[in-house]
């Protein structure tokens, strides 16, 4: 990996990382509050149910959105395209679209 590859890897990954927490923290303090100001413990099941759930969505969305991507990739390499051209960008855009539609069906198919 180059210099310059490193010098904007590490800077990214140090924000998102800083930004995960911070959500992880106000998401604690948040259920903390609930608690101790007497919420319904039917109110808490509600809002850790709603959270699994979106988790669980979140997953099925990236999973099919990669497997989506990899199949673009597969193709780009299947064809030898070694450019990156207009082409290149459209197969992989449009393997994104798919995966997104592809979820959309699955989510609505579960709910």
């Amino acid at each position: 990996m180059s210099h310059e590859a490193v010098q904007i890897i590490v800077p990214v990954t140090m924000f998102l990382s800083i930004a995960y927490v911070f959500k992880a923290v106000i998401d604690a303090r948040m259920r903390s509050v609930l608690l101790r100001t007497g919420g319904s413990e039917e109110m808490l099941r509600s809002i850790l149910q709603g959270e699994e759930l979106r988790r669980r969505q979140a997953s099925l969305r990236w999973s099919t959105i990669l497997i989506c991507l990899a199949a673009g990739f597969g193709l780009i390499q299947l064809f030898d395209w070694h450019d990156i051209t207009p082409g290149v960008i459209a197969v992989l855009a449009a393997a994104t679209g798919i995966g997104n539609l592809a979820f959309f069906l699955i989510a609505r198919r579960l709910d």
